[in-house]
């Protein structure tokens, strides 16, 4: 599976937001090693501090399916958007949580995308080592 490829899966999946206030859209897709893609979609909530990302959705999508998050292979973030989207905070301190600090991600629209991975997305983070 190409970038370009899980890229377009997480635009897909942007179209299933619940997004009523912003009317951004935006889809995660976690690609597995065996090949095999767990969605997420941003759900917003008039009690903004409810709402939840898409990537956070994806990922507890994948932990409620059973999935080893050990076999992520890559992590895609899209939106139907002129700009390309970023993890904010809260999604990127769940990812320290869940996935491997060298996990790349893609973070892109219809047009372009760059790649990161999470640790240096969260560098200096706080993990369950600091406790």
């Amino acid at each position: 599976m190409t970038k370009k490829e899980l890229i377009s899966i997480a635009l897909e999946a942007s179209k299933n937001a619940y997004a009523p206030y912003s009317n951004y859209r935006v889809g995660c897709a976690l690609l597995f090693q065996n090949g095999e893609i767990v969605t997420g979609c941003n759900v917003e909530n008039a009690s903004y501090g409810l709402t939840m990302c898409a990537e956070r959705t994806a990922l507890f999508n994948a932990v409620s399916q059973g999935y080893d998050l050990a076999a992520a292979k890559m992590l895609a973030i899209a939106a139907d958007a002129s700009t390309l989207v970023s993890p904010c905070g809260a999604c990127r301190q769940v990812f320290v949580e869940l996935l491997a600090m060298d996990l790349p991600v893609i973070m892109g629209n219809s047009e372009k995308y760059i790649e990161t991975t999470v640790g240096k997305l969260m560098p200096l983070s706080f993990t369950g080592e600091n406790l």
